[in-house]
This record gives structure tokens, C-alpha cells and sequence, in this order.
């Protein structure tokens, strides 16, 4: 077998396993953000500047989130497109 269709493969499979666990680790921190402001809507001591900043980090950690993803979807065609010739 070609050692570049060998290499190809290993891509596909590292890109399919990376693109997995990070819809996992998304749908974790989804789910842990829904938690979290469900329990601080029902404490009537959480001040309302408290929950500004919570709503900040979590728009800041998800931006970071599609960041990162986008970053690694263009390394992953970076290296697809190496290993087809193109």
C-alpha cells in the first residue's frame, strides 16, 4: 500500500476521533453551563453584576471553543491536502 494513503487514513482517523471527542467535550460544557445558570437564577443572593460576568466568561470560553475548532479544521485540510497532492 501507498505510504501516502497509509498517511492519509492516519489523518482521517485522527481527524474523525478529534472531531468526536470534541462534540463531547462541547455538549459536557453545554450541558454544565445550563446547570450552572439554572442554579444561579434560583439563588436570590448571586448579585446581578455576578451574573454579567458569568454570562462574559461564557460567551468569552465559547468563542474560544470555535476558535480552536476552526483552527484545528484547517490544520486537518492543511495536512489532508499535503498528503492528496494537491
Amino acid at each position: 500500500m501507498d505510504p501516502k494513503q497509509i498517511a492519509k487514513q492516519m489523518v482521517d482517523f485522527n481527524k474523525t476521533a478529534f472531531d468526536n471527542s470534541f462534540e463531547a467535550m462541547s455538549a459536557l460544557q453545554d450541558q454544565a453551563e445550563k446547570m450552572f445558570l439554572a442554579s444561579i437564577a434560583q439563588t436570590s443572593f448571586f448579585p446581578e453584576e455576578g451574573k454579567k460576568v458569568v454570562n462574559e466568561w461564557i460567551k468569552t470560553y465559547k468563542k474560544g471553543r470555535e476558535d480552536f475548532k476552526s483552527t484545528a479544521d484547517e490544520n486537518f485540510k492543511k495536512v489532508e491536502a499535503f498528503f492528496s497532492g494537491k
